[in-house]
């Protein structure tokens, strides 16, 4: 489970051991009670242990802690070597990388592998212990930003991204907490410097849709002048544009999606299609289930489809 307020990430001291005979029950079997525990066995003379090695341990220490690893040279554990043969491990050929987990053989391999198979054999292992208590943590964070306590959401979701920089929910979270602050240049640089992985995901996509909106409700004109302005003359498309810019700003949602609608039910090529790519932004900022999106949506489907 994550700790807050503590670093999520462990030493590589703590992740990667030398194992012995003597150590093995320890740092091997007690150890993957808690967190699955990939034990390379080695030797001093094998070619593809020298490659496979580093590769195994550079893919444990990206998983942060999630997964373990006990190097154990069989040269010099030839009795250990021994007895996990006869418990039916095939140690008889090396390098062979075994994955334990509450004490038992979970998953293993034999061989030198590509990179992209050891990251796949370690996200596996280290997935059989679950999130680490990372969604717990999640909900959290969405608690403290909904009830607005930014600043704390801030931390939490970034000792999330400590424990796994690749999740997307923290990472959405964390740009939108940004903008509950007020801090839109931090932001959008932290959007920026999404992972590539990340590109493309709902959460993400969200977050640069906030973004957006939250850079239009900076320059947003006064309500009661843009009403005023829609009412003398309701075919002046730009004044209930940005009546519906003001009033998302104001946090009138289901209105400003209202007055897009008309927007394009009067002129849906105006500005390039503005009314449309406007609600999209709209809904993509908020969640699919949104009712304010999935009534916006039936309307505009139903203008297009007409």
């Amino acid at each position: 489970m994550l700790e807050f307020g503590q670093s999520p990430s462990q030493p590589a001291a703590d992740l990667i051991k030398d194992g012995t005979e003597e150590t093995f029950m320890p740092d091997v079997v007690e150890a993957s009670q808690e967190v699955p525990v990939i034990v390379d066995f080695w030797a001093p003379w094998c070619g593809p242990c020298k490659t496979l090695g580093p590769m195994l341990e550079q893919a444990v220490t990206a998983a942060n802690g999630r997964v373990k690893m006990v190097k154990i040279d069989v040269d010099q554990n030839q009795r250990l070597a021994q007895m996990l043969s006869q418990q039916g491990l095939p140690l008889q050929s090396i390098p062979t990388v075994v994955a334990f987990f509450k004490g038992q053989i979970a998953d293993m391999f034999q061989g030198a592998q590509p990179q992209s198979e050891i990251k796949a054999f370690v996200d596996r292992v280290a997935g059989l212990a679950g999130d680490g208590g990372l969604a717990e943590a999640l909900e959290a964070a969405e608690t403290m930003l909904a009830e607005g306590a930014a600043s704390d959401a801030a931390q939490t979701f970034a000792a999330i991204l400590g424990e796994d920089a690749a999740n997307a929910a923290a990472f959405g979270g964390m740009v939108r907490a940004y903008l509950a602050l007020g801090q839109t240049e931090q932001a959008e640089g932290f959007l920026n410097a999404v992972p590539p992985e990340l590109v493309g995901k709902p959460e993400v996509e969200a977050a640069r849709a906030q973004l957006e909106l939250a850079r239009q409700a900076a320059d947003a004109g006064p309500l009661a002048e843009l009403r005023a302005a829609v009412e003398a003359d309701p075919a002046n498309h730009q004044a209930r544009f940005d009546l519906a810019t003001a009033l998302h700003a104001a946090g009138e949602v289901e209105e400003a999606v209202s007055e897009l609608l008309e927007l394009f039910r009067r002129d849906r090529e105006w500005n390039d299609g503005a009314a449309k790519a406007q609600l999209f932004t709209i809904f993509d900022a908020l969640k699919p289930t949104d009712p304010v999106v999935l009534n916006g949506r039936r309307k505009l489907s139903s203008m297009i489809f007409v």
